[in-house]
């Protein structure tokens, strides 16, 4: 298996800390022990691989997971917590100029219904994930921002069919986000919720269903042995039809090979405070519970949840070493100390790093291996994979049982994704990247 960071970021270690693991536990499942056949052979258990296994077995197709640690080890269990629009990079002029205007409206409709998506899920089994907050805020780090907002209305009504709302820089404080921001506009489309829990609970029902998900089975070669695909683990192999590679930034170079330079793996790095008392909110000004980000390239992503612990998180380290861990947590804790200066003495007892996933070309890709018939995948969602990476596991369900998708399926997502500059060395290009962001976020 090749991968392009070091060991360490495929490790436990850089999630040791996760405050997501102390408020759900994840079912123990064994690991794939012996030779087992299914029509549909799903690589990974995140969000895009548990919900297409959850759709594919409703519709009575035998499915089979194979996770290399346990369901939800990687992003999905990990992250957040923004069920949120987003997904791919691209503008709209960008998106007319490539795929023209209706495939644009079709996007930014599919980002809606990938959060009505997960809502359906939600409450059709049932699950208690802490959900909270109305919609989402961004808030403007720079008085420009702010006026950028303005003109973002009309953009949030064409685009999405929904009334944003601006709030100046001196309602801010009245509203519970009072944060040194110049102002800020909500869109009432998303909600916080516990990755975790979310997961777990899309694991259960895929099951309930008729899935079956093995946990520590790495997949370490994929083969064709005649008709049909054969998936080697540790302890077994894996005979099926089809195959649902749905690993995202925890990807490997050559599972399959046409993956090679097709993704970058980024790493975001979240902390966790101790929960909060009501005087120590007000003495910040914070006590919106509004699932939010700025406006820097470099953003930062913050909520208060239920129980008045904030989860701030930044983009991480570059090179994924337990040295590089630490200084980006220590970078997170100073970039905290200063948009919140009263909770310089709040301890954050919890803190971790993940990987998100962009594309060379800026947008998902969800559809069937180039050349590969019967393989297919879905990755690529831009550090927004709770809403678009279930909704791309619904619309595999369809695709791999060779159906038109009942939802919306964008041309801009059906795009094969390109190769970065510079192959498997790819990484090389982000110092770079991100003292180019830097400089624009001053």
């Amino acid at each position: 298996m090749k991968r392009i960071y070091p060991d360490f970021a495929y490790s436990d270690a850089p999630r040791a800390g996760c405050w997501w693991d102390e408020t759900c536990n994840i079912l123990s499942r064994p690991p794939l022990g012996e030779d087992h056949r299914c029509d549909v052979a799903i690589i990974g258990g995140g969000f895009t691989g548990i919900s297409a296994a959850l759709h594919l077995a409703q519709a009575g197709v035998s499915v089979a997971v194979l996770e290399s640690r346990y369901v939800g080890w990687g992003a999905s269990g990990r992250n957040g917590g923004f069920c949120c629009l987003g997904g791919g990079m691209l503008n709209n002029q960008q998106l007319d100029k490539t795929f023209g205007r209706q495939s644009r409206d079709e996007w930014r409709q599919a980002e809606k219904a990938s959060i009505q998506f997960v809502e359906g899920l939600i409450d059709r089994f049932g699950m208690d994930v802490d959900r909270h907050s109305n919609g989402e805020t961004q808030l403007a780090h720079r008085a420009s921002d702010f006026e950028k907002m303005k003109g973002d209305l009309e953009y949030y009504a064409k685009s999405y069919g929904v009334e944003a709302r601006l709030t100046p820089k001196s309602e801010l404080a009245s509203e519970g986000m009072n944060a040194g921001f110049e102002g800020a506009i909500t869109v009432p489309i998303g909600f916080g919720l516990n990755p975790r829990k979310y997961i777990t609970g899309l694991a259960g029902a895929a099951e309930a269903a008729g899935a079956r998900i093995f946990h520590d089975t790495p997949v370490t070669a994929i083969a064709r042995p005649g008709t049909g695909f054969e998936l080697t683990t540790p302890h077994g192999k894996l005979r099926a039809d089809k195959v649902i590679v749905a690993t995202n930034g925890y990807s490997a170079e050559d599972l399959p090979d046409w993956l090679a330079g097709r993704y970058m793996p980024t790493q975001s790095s979240i902390i966790v405070t101790r929960p909060m008392a009501e005087a120590e909110l007000h003495a910040q000004g914070w006590t919106s519970g509004q699932a939010s980000y700025d406006s820097r390239h470099l953003l930062h992503y913050f909520r208060l949840m239920p129980d008045n612990r904030m989860l701030f998180g930044v983009r991480g380290g570059l090179m994924a070493t337990p040295d590089s861990e630490a200084r980006a947590i220590k970078r997170a804790r100073a970039d905290f100390d200063a948009m919140f200066p009263a909770w310089r003495g709040v301890e954050t007892p919890n803190s971790w790093s993940g990987m998100v996933c962009i594309a060379r070309n800026r947008m998902p890709f969800v559809g069937q291996v180039p050349d590969s018939p019967g393989l297919f995948a879905s990755l690529c969602y831009h550090g927004n994979g709770v809403a678009m990476g279930s909704y791309c596991g619904g619309l595999l369900a369809d695709l791999v049982q060779g159906k038109t998708p009942d939802q919306i399926y964008p041309k801009a997502v059906q795009r094969p994704l390109a190769k970065f500059e510079l192959g498997r060395w790819r990484r090389a290009v982000m110092p770079f990247a991100y003292a180019g962001f830097a400089l624009k976020d001053r």
